[in-house]
């Protein structure tokens, strides 16, 4: 079945919601969103790469839908080895012929800065990404410094947007509001768009639009996700795949 995104919204707030499944890619566009970050794995660890079977079937089922595609090898920290980076470029070829609109990526080195060297492993993406539109993921709320974080993504020629929680767990909080504000004064003087994201949820929005919006935020990011039971009915007792909790026998899905 395919889906088409047409509620009405704020001209200038757009929603993009994370998925990691054809399932959650339609019930994600049919509570709004009119942009999907395309992942795998999104319940453990913050999502992966995913699969181009997984791009196809939901491009199929929402056609009308921009899809960025996540570019992240594996979960864990986000300094990456050459052949990881090799690894990336490759998956970034990809992606460009099966028609996405952007790619999501962020690496980082292991002082939590991104240095000269870190630069140009960037801009060696950004540049294989061209025309694409290139998103900067949350590695960014992993930096020491932000600001200087921040300066060092706007030398970059190509970087579309920032995906940030603020430098906080929850996009919503104080600390982040004030860190975000900042970002997008920033940003009206930059190429750059800051695409706030982490705890956005119906209690939360009010908040964020109050604050931010006098400062030009155009666009939010969410999952709207949680783990629902999977339809196992026999389940070996101390057995499984090495997940634990919830995501044991459970599925991750966007409602």
């Amino acid at each position: 079945m395919a889906v088409n995104s047409t509620r009405a919204r704020p001209p200038k707030l757009a929603i993009e919601v994370c998925v990691d499944s054809v399932e959650s890619a339609l019930a994600a566009v049919k509570g709004g969103a009119n942009r999907i970050e395309l992942c795998s794995n999104l319940g453990l660890g913050g999502g992966t790469t995913p699969s181009i079977g997984l791009l196809e079937a939901v491009k199929k089922a929402v056609p009308n839908v921009p899809i960025m595609a996540m570019v992240r090898p594996r979960t864990g920290d986000f300094v990456y080895s050459n052949e990881e980076l090799n690894v990336m470029l490759g998956d970034i070829f990809v992606f460009k012929e099966h028609g996405v609109q952007g790619v999501v990526f962020g690496t980082l080195t292991a002082s939590g800065e991104i240095d000269d060297v870190q630069l140009h492993f960037d801009e060696r993406l950004v540049s294989v990404a061209a025309p694409l539109e290139v998103c900067f993921h949350r590695a960014f709320d992993m930096v020491v410094d932000p600001r200087t974080a921040w300066e060092t993504l706007t030398s970059i020629n190509g970087i579309t947007r920032v995906l940030t929680s603020g430098h906080s767990k929850c996009a919503a909080s104080p600390e982040a509001l004030t860190t975000l504000a900042y970002l997008l004064d920033s940003a009206s003087l930059a190429p750059i768009d800051i695409l706030p994201g982490s705890g956005i949820n119906i209690s939360t929005i009010p908040v964020l639009c109050s604050a931010l919006l006098p400062h030009g935020l155009k666009e939010i990011h969410l999952s709207g996700g949680k783990w629902v039971e999977g339809h196992s009915a026999y389940r070996r007792e101390g057995m499984g795949m090495g997940v634990g909790g919830a995501g044991e026998w459970g599925v991750w899905r966007t409602d």
